[in-house]
């Protein structure tokens, strides 16, 4: 099976889990603050909803879906991820050619919203999960940044979702599953902003209609070596010898598009496949 088949399987499968409607948040959280003064919520502009997917996976690579999770083998070893979770926190859009978000928090270039720590379950049954909605103002985005925070028993605004996941106090990454059979806890402290350069812009117009970003993190590459064979990944957590592999896998595999329907294909591309079927 190819990466132009597995691809077309997922959005198979994301159709599906809207029409049986297994779509949903994960964690409800309040939108505490927005927008240019990150105080409260953008007057006017448009509704932006935020959403998380696990891509499309690596060219050439073939993940096996069953009962939410992903099998994948590279011909040896055998990695089955079971969960996958990620902690966020401060969600950023950025206009087009400005770069006012990296020194200045209360410019008018740049959209920001208080939100978390907000965990992410990332949909191993190829779904797409959507987190937040907020408003924004009109403009030219194209890109989106954010925090991958741990946990912090200390910090107040962690004190509620530790309360219900005290496993997750000092992490920001969990995953799960079993490597050749053996079970594994994967855990990681990656605490970094993220910057995202959005594949099809985010425009947004007097009158427009509410959209939708989606963030994809293709899981298939976290646990792998340089030449794609896989890891154990009880050998990446703190103090292993794969650790800062398999941080800056993650950090590499993540992904940002416009995605009108969050079916999780970019905006651009649903409309070549609609000009296509109309010819």
């Amino acid at each position: 099976m190819n990466g132009n088949r597995w691809e077309r399987q997922m959005r198979q499968l994301r159709q599906c889990s809207r029409g049986f409607g297994l779509i949903a948040s994960l964690l409800a959280l309040a939108l505490v603050g927005a927008c240019d003064d990150a105080t409260g919520p953008a007057s006017g502009g448009q509704a932006v909803s935020l959403s998380f997917a696990i891509g499309a996976g690596t060219p050439g690579v073939s993940p096996f879906l069953f009962g939410g999770a992903l099998e994948l083998s590279d011909g040896t070893n055998t990695l089955v991820i079971e969960s996958a979770e990620m902690v966020l926190r401060e969600i950023e859009f950025e206009r087009v050619d400005d770069n006012a978000c990296d020194v200045e928090i209360d410019d008018d270039d740049c959209e920001k919203f208080e939100v978390g720590p907000l965990l992410v379950a990332l949909p191993l049954d190829g779904s797409v999960t959507q987190e937040i909605t907020a408003q924004v103002e009109e403009g030219t985005y194209d890109e989106i940044e954010f925090d991958v925070h741990k946990i912090d028993s200390a910090d107040p605004a962690s004190a509620e979702l530790i309360g219900a996941r005290p496993d997750l106090d000092g992490i920001s990454i969990k995953a799960t599953g079993t490597y050749n059979g053996q079970s594994f806890v994967f855990t990681s402290d990656l605490n970094e902003e993220q910057e995202i350069e959005l594949t099809s812009l985010l425009i947004i117009g007097p009158d427009a209609e509410p959209t939708n970003v989606t963030l994809t993190l293709d899981v298939t590459t976290w646990f792998r070596a340089v030449g794609g064979t896989l890891l154990d990944p009880a050998t990446a957590n703190k103090g292993e010898p794969n650790e800062n592999l398999v941080k800056d896998n993650i950090k590499n595999s993540i992904e940002g598009f416009r995605d009108d329907d969050a079916d999780g294909v970019p905006h651009d591309e649903d409309d070549d496949e609609d000009d296509s079927d109309a010819a």
